[in-house]
């Protein structure tokens, strides 16, 4: 069930027009095909630097703790 309503003009008539309008765009995009998605990977630069990013986080992260007390 799909509802398309227009309230932005005064006559019943012209609002209707404007639905039908809208409900053909909406059939119109969804019978669209998209392009499939070409699966692709990250360069070995932008690995590394989010790899270095994460040890750097870790190390703030340990860095906050408190020492470990040892008698």
């Amino acid at each position: 069930m799909l509802r398309v309503t227009a309230q932005k003009h005064r006559s019943q008539w012209r609002n209707r027009q404007e639905a039908l309008a809208r409900l053909a765009v909406l059939l119109a995009r969804a019978l669209t095909e998209r392009k499939p998605r070409r699966p692709t990977r990250p360069s070995k630069a932008a690995e590394s630097r989010r790899l270095e990013g994460k040890r750097r986080r870790g190390m703030v992260k340990q860095q906050r703790s408190r020492p470990d007390h040892e008698d």
